[in-house]
């Protein structure tokens, strides 16, 4: 599955990249393909894995902020391993013709 989401800390001031650099620093210790852009960080793996390193990256900054928003959308589909790459690579193709 994919999980891609985004952790916002509220209330704890008007910058918030620290907080969210340590939520990715989260990810990038789990050791599962991800990657972050802008505006989310997408995970692949197995349910529990990627939710439980979801939950970890809240805690990271829940551990700095009284209040944290968390939006994720996840893609589900049995079977399927190196769709964070194959998704991209295969829109890349199709432009490139």
């Amino acid at each position: 599955m994919l999980v891609a989401f985004s952790v916002t800390p509220i209330g704890a001031g008007e910058s918030v990249g620290d907080a969210v650099a340590e939520a990715v620093r989260v990810v990038r210790a789990s050791g599962l393909p991800n990657r972050t852009d802008a505006m989310f960080t997408t995970v692949e793996g197995e349910w529990d894995e990627v939710m439980a390193v979801v939950k970890q990256a809240v805690d990271a900054v829940a551990a700095v902020s009284p209040r944290v928003s968390l939006s994720l959308k996840a893609d589900v589909r049995a079977g399927v391993t190196g769709a964070l790459t194959a998704k991209v690579e295969h829109i890349e193709r199709v432009l490139a013709e």
